[in-house]
């Protein structure tokens, strides 16, 4: 018998074999466990060594749960995790694997299998041998072992690691590229898509952002022009031309293809991070997050041909990160919105240099007003703000401006707004074009796999059927759409045309203020010619200086006078200011305010009451706020709010408001819709008891006992007539009243 033998059968007790062997199987990829067919058979014949050792073969056990998974984590190995659980619970005698890094690639999961190991006196084997978790030398070999593991699975990590990143720096790496792009033959070569029809569609959304400058515009001009969208579902790195799908535009789609550095000529790598976070569950998992330009890996201009250059592609991404639509009281910047404030985005504080927020005053909020977000100095207490200015006399005295500024160019602008128009269309008609060839393309394809079949094998002529019927039904759709379109294109100007573009020209302010024009339009128009307007205001000589600065640098003053507004038109009713001033003693403004509303009461312009409309009337007129500790000296007064009467009369408040409607007990009001109020005297007390006297009736036998409806009996309690008291505690908890006088009685029992 050799050493090793001889340890081996030292270490196998008869206590181990009364347990049962279990061998673990595992393989780290599904790559491995379908080209590496030998390591895994080897991995199987494990059972036979566990014979060898003295296990029945019905004891053995094998765990292969875990074939395709990796090693460096207990995340997704069941196996593992089954494997961990029997052990602790004393069932195994003996753990097989081909090596110990099979059973795990990091030292956590590694030693607390050892613990457990050495703990419910289970041994493990590899190919080297069996050791005991238990004994010193044994304990450290393993560990060794276990740390060798995962020192080689680092190792090897960072050389492949190194070398993707090293090939990457190149620009060589192939990896999947978006829609339009792919991979050429050369070392890092990537070439526009083959297929015109892709590289066509990708062209116009790139043209169609630069004219609106907002991603759901384009987005909502592709679903207006009935354009598809291509998709590349397996866009890998070694096929020349990936097959596309087409499909309905998506709002994610387009705003992938606009940030997407790679149709800027760009090579990028490394646009995201992986983070690992703990799941509410405890389960360890790993995310990607995206991270700023300026901490890519790589990043390479001009390294292949793209749809646009880097420059545009930078100022295309300022352009969207100013589209985000603002937070509450934060100016806007980016792509115009649907208010009718002009200077949105343009306008910016005289004191500051802050960008203006937009409000909307009015009735129907259709009057625009700026005012600076930035605060002032503290006067009486309050934080004055530096502007805040209406916006219908500034709009007017910039558009007057615009006017002007345009009146030598209008005519070009009219010819080229044409222009534009007409190289629009034909762009979206050649789109079309292109959409119908490749359905004739598809058409003339299933056709031919259906001719090329045998007619009598309907299983298969049937599907082909159907897919040629598909396709010519997508021609046919596609060739109607194309020919509604070349219907609607528009003709080239005629002189005739281009002599009325040219009276449209002159006469620009009448397009200005026309009614098909809408407030986006005119701000859009805006946009083109001024950069920034500031705003100055001073009242006091009541005038807002403002500075238009034009696009090329040069600067427009403007004087804009005031309006001052009559105070009688804002002035609140002298009946509602008395009353706010009565109210504000006992209740807080948001209470007033549902006070005034449910008396149908308003504003000086017409709006209902708001907690905050009301803190701006009590200012107005000075009138102080409610102080919370008034209500102590009405509680030396025994006067009470429902609430606390009912918490003193040990009552639920329902039923103390419902005794004060009926007249039970007397409440006190302010003025009709306010709160009830309850003086909580000696004899409003004595009312409410936990036991009735004795011989007093509930409603119905004081009914039949004073021979009076229930209405009348009311009203006698409330007229003092009949005495009556209300339980508020046991079964029988209600209204008592008092029995009539023995010769009053009706009835007798």
């Amino acid at each position: 018998m050799t050493t090793s033998e001889f340890e081996t059968s030292s270490k196998v007790l008869a206590t181990h074999r009364y347990r049962s062997a279990v061998v673990y199987v595992r393989q780290s990829t599904p790559g491995q466990v379908e080209h590496n067919t030998e390591s895994t058979d080897r991995q199987y014949a494990l059972a036979e060594r566990a014979v060898r050792l003295g296990w029945p073969r019905g004891a053995v056990r094998i765990i292969d749960a875990d074939l395709g998974r990796s090693g460096a984590s207990t995340a997704g190995r069941s196996g593992f995790a089954e494997l961990t659980t029997l052990v602790g619970l004393g069932q195994v005698g003996i753990v097989l694997a081909l090596e110990v890094s099979r059973l795990a690639r990091n030292n956590s999961d590694w030693y607390r299998l050892l613990d457990l190991a050495g703990m419910t006196n289970t041994l493990l084997a590899d190919a080297d041998g069996v050791y005991h978790p238990g004994l010193f030398n044994d304990r450290m070999l393993l560990g060794l072992k276990g740390t060798m593991s995962e020192a080689e699975l680092h190792v090897l990590r960072a050389r492949l690691d190194g070398g993707i990143r090293n090939k990457a720096k190149r620009g060589e790496l192939r990896r999947g590229l978006p829609v339009g792009l792919v991979w050429g033959e050369d070392e890092g070569q990537i070439l526009l898509h083959p297929d015109e029809a892709v590289a066509g569609v990708i062209a116009a959304v790139f043209a169609r952002f630069a004219a609106c400058g907002s991603v759901r515009g384009t987005w909502l001009w592709l679903r207006e022009q009935h354009l598809k969208w291509p998709l590349q579902p397996a866009a890998g790195a070694t096929s020349p031309a990936p097959q596309v799908i087409w499909v309905e535009p998506t709002y994610h789609a387009v705003h992938t293809t606009l940030t997407h550095p790679a149709y800027a000529g760009a090579y990028v790598y490394g646009r995201t991070r992986a983070e690992k976070y703990v799941t509410p569950d405890g389960d360890l998992r790993t995310r990607r997050r995206r991270i700023g330009r300026d901490e890519w890996e790589v990043c390479i201009p001009d390294h292949h041909q793209g749809f646009l250059d880097w420059d545009d592609y930078l100022a295309n991404q300022q352009r969207i990160g100013r589209n985000i639509r603002p937070t509450a009281h934060q100016p806007g910047t980016g792509a115009v919105r649907e208010g009718c404030a002009l200077l949105q985005g343009l306008a910016t504080c005289g004191t500051c240099g802050r960008k203006l927020a937009v409000y909307y005053d009015g009735r129907h909020h259709n009057t625009p007003g700026y005012y600076c977000t930035g605060t002032g100095h503290l006067i009486d207490g309050r934080n004055l703000r530096h502007l805040r200015i209406g916006g219908v006399a500034i709009d007017a005295a910039v558009g007057q401006a615009f006017l002007a500024a345009m009146a030598g160019d209008a005519v070009a602008a009219c010819l080229a707004a044409a222009r534009e128009l007409q190289d629009g269309h034909h762009s979206v008609l050649q789109q079309h074009r292109r959409e119908v060839q490749r359905a004739r393309y598809d058409a003339t394809k299933a056709e031919r796999r259906y001719l090329a079949v045998d007619a009598e094998n309907r299983l298969v002529a049937r599907g082909l059927e159907a897919a040629w019927e598909k396709a010519l039904t997508a021609l046919t759709a596609a060739e109607a759409e194309l020919a509604r379109r070349e219907a609607q294109q528009p003709k080239t100007l005629t002189a005739e045309q281009q002599s009325r573009i040219l009276a449209l020209g002159s006469d620009l302010d009448v397009v200005w203020s026309a009614p098909t024009t809408t407030d986006r339009d005119r701000k859009e128009l805006l946009g083109t010619l001024l950069t920034e307007v500031t705003i100055s205001l001073d009242r006091a000589a009541g005038h807002a200086d403002l500075v238009l600065r034009w696009k090329g640098g040069a600067l427009t003053d403007l004087r804009v006078p005031l309006t001052t507004r009559t105070s009688a038109r804002l002035r609140t009713d002298e009946d509602t200011i008395d009353l706010v001033r009565r109210l504000a003693v006992h209740y807080p403004d948001a209470q007033i305010a549902g006070i005034l509303n449910r008396q149908n009461r308003s504003t000086a312009t017409g709006l209902p009451f708001t907690a905050g409309r009301v803190q701006v009337l009590r200012h107005h007129w000075t009138i102080p706020c409610h102080q919370p500790d008034v209500h102590t000296s009405q509680n030396n007064d025994q006067l009470f709010t429902i609430v606390d009467a009912a918490a003193e009369l040990k009552l639920p408040p329902p039923t103390l408001h419902r005794w004060i409607t009926e007249g039970f007990i007397t409440g006190e009001q302010l003025t009709p819709g306010a709160p009830w109020r309850i003086r909580l005297t000696d004899q409003v007390r004595a009312l409410f008891v936990d036991e009735a006297p004795d011989g007093w009736l509930a409603m119905l036998e004081a009914t039949l006992a004073h021979g009076l409806s229930r209405k009348a009996i009311m009203k006698n309690i409330k007229t003092a007539e009949l005495q009556a008291v209300y339980v508020r505690t046991g079964r029988r908890k209600g209204l008592r009243i008092e029995p009539p006088e023995p010769e009053q009685a009706l009835f007798q029992p």
